[in-house]
């Protein structure tokens, strides 16, 4: 049987792989800071940034735009994901997991630049420039053999691609030009910053700290969500996930002004988990019952119990943070091990919530 695209059914094995990326990066994110944990995810510790980011964010973003587009083809940026995540697990050839990664690049800025011949706009323009960076920051690491040289370009992935989602809605809003021009010297600077990073990574890094600093703040202006938390519902709930997460952004980006994006830096890690886990994974929790029925065509229903998590990762991350700022290690491991439960929370919600779902569905069935 031939398909022009990929059945929900054959999404799943792809999405699952995904999650295992993920919580084995968790797992292994833990263990540097002495958690105990299980060995095989010990032995990938220094890798749970790759495996979280290119493993499963790179999965999850590249499936959600292979079903946008509705052909077979583009399902071989997540396949490519999924592939490099299991090279990275099994420890493979040293070259081997980053260079699946960059094939799934390579994919993943075709689908992007399909999306954008198919509806130029300014939106498109910033989803193709966040998969130029996931490339950008998979290549690093190819070519230089050091996951931390492509942090900053995967979190210019992430921050990129969830701005240009958001930037979509704002059309739904009165057009405001200076807001648009605004944006695009904000994407300039964002741009200029990680092309200065392979040359003066401390300059570049601080400069890139300031767009997005006034990236969160434009998103904190502009963005429909803050008409839309004063609504009810999911509405709700999602608008409290998204002003949150332009908090943590708001946050990191200001620490990184002061240059703890660099290695070594004593805050730099609350400089990246403010925006890795406060911002994106906010963005996660607020739009996941809305994409996931998307793509594998099951019901969520909403229940005023998705705050939990939602509260329960701000909290661990809040006192996490006090750990770093303060050099206090039990609040800093402490935080990590809750910012853990929160994600599991999180998982378990959604599942609980699918289940829901499929009960109300049979009941709805004649």
């Amino acid at each position: 049987m031939i398909f022009r695209e990929l059945p929900p059914a054959w999404r799943l094995p792809l999405l699952l792989m995904g999650m295992a990326s993920l919580v084995i990066g968790v797992l292994g994110g833990l263990a540097r800071l002495a958690v105990d944990v299980p060995l095989f995810a010990q032995v990938r510790a220094g890798g749970h940034g790759a495996l979280m980011i290119a493993g499963f964010f790179g999965t999850v973003i590249c499936l959600e735009r292979a079903v946008a587009l509705h052909r077979l083809w583009p399902y071989l940026a997540p396949l490519g994901a999924v592939l490099g995540g299991i090279a990275f697990l099994a420890q493979g050839p040293w070259w081997l997991a980053p260079a699946l990664f960059s094939l799934a690049g390579c994919c993943f800025v075709a689908a992007s630049l399909t999306v954008y011949r198919q509806m130029p706009a300014l939106f498109t323009v910033t989803l193709l420039l966040g998969a130029l960076a996931w490339l950008a920051g998979n290549l690093r690491w190819l070519f230089t053999l050091e996951i931390g040289s492509a942090v900053l370009y995967w979190m210019s992935f992430l921050v990129l691609t969830i701005a240009g989602e958001r930037l979509e809605l704002t059309r739904f809003m009165p057009a405001k030009p200076v807001g648009r021009r605004l944006f695009i010297a904000i994407l300039l600077l964002v741009c200029g910053a990680a092309a200065m990073l392979p040359f003066a990574a401390g300059p570049g890094s601080r400069l890139l700290a300031v767009g997005l600093l006034l990236l969160a703040a434009w998103l904190l202006h502009y963005d429909i969500a803050r008409r839309t938390v004063k609504q009810a519902g999911l509405t709700r709930f999602v608008a409290s996930c998204l002003l949150a997460g332009y908090g943590w952004l708001a946050f990191g980006a200001l620490l990184g002004t002061t240059g703890a994006f660099e290695p070594g830096h004593p805050w730099r890690d609350s400089a990246l988990h403010a925006i890795f886990l406060g911002f994106v994974f906010s963005m996660v929790i607020g739009h996941a019952p809305i994409i996931f029925p998307a793509v594998m065509r099951v019901k969520i229903p909403y229940h005023p119990f998705f705050y939990l998590p939602l509260a329960a990762l701000h909290l661990s991350l809040l006192a996490r943070s006090v750990g770093n700022l303060g050099d206090f290690a039990r609040w800093r491991q402490s935080g990590a091990l809750l910012n853990a439960l929160s994600l599991a929370l999180f998982v378990l919600t959604l599942l609980v919530s699918v289940a829901r779902g499929a009960v109300s569905q049979r009941k709805a069935t004649p």
